[in-house]
């Protein structure tokens, strides 16, 4: 339990979630990387972690994957996104 609690209060995968929520299309790993200021493998891992909580799913697409929120996933950054708000 503690680490899945853990992740939504680390920057970038709270950052990613919201990304992800904002565009309703799916999306590519290394725009979203870029988007969240962190590198491509580190974007990945952070989204491995997210698939295994059931957050997002990866889409194949020919050699490319995409990636989009579950409904959980989107739930839970509309939460997030909510919080931020609220502190900004």
């Amino acid at each position: 339990m503690k680490d899945n609690f853990d992740i939504f209060f680390r920057r970038k995968p709270a950052l990613m979630l919201v990304a992800l929520k904002k565009m309703s299309k799916a999306r590519y790993g290394s725009l979203l990387a870029k988007e969240v200021d962190c590198t491509y493998s580190h974007a990945v891992k952070i989204l491995q972690t997210l698939e295994a909580l059931g957050l997002v799913v990866f889409e194949k697409k020919g050699r490319i994957k995409l990636i989009k929120l579950t409904k959980k996933g989107e739930e839970i950054s509309e939460n997030i996104d909510s919080i931020r708000r609220q502190l900004a």
